[in-house]
């Protein structure tokens, strides 16, 4: 938005942000192996070197890791969830 030759940008709080596609979008992230036991815990262990992929939803909360980013997109179809890449 512009007023004369001021331009103002929207402000938008983190929480908003935090909130924005929630329980509607979901997002693929490759990962390395390395990084499983931060975002699972709970996974088993990996071995080192391998590039996985990682679904989260909007506000970041890991939901599933597979070894092939369709599975981890049919995983947020499955779930009516749009999936969107992460670079």
């Amino acid at each position: 938005m512009t007023d004369g030759n001021v331009a103002y940008e929207p402000r938008v709080s983190l929480e908003t942000l935090e909130t924005l596609g929630e329980g509607h979008i979901a997002y693929v992230k490759q990962i390395r192996s390395e990084d499983v036991p931060e975002l699972f815990p709970q996974a088993p262990k990996i071995a080192p070197g391998l590039k996985l992929f990682a679904l989260h939803a909007a506000d970041g909360t890991p939901i599933m890791l597979t070894d092939s980013r369709e599975a981890a997109i049919a995983n947020a179809w499955s779930n009516e969830l749009q999936a969107v890449s992460v670079h």
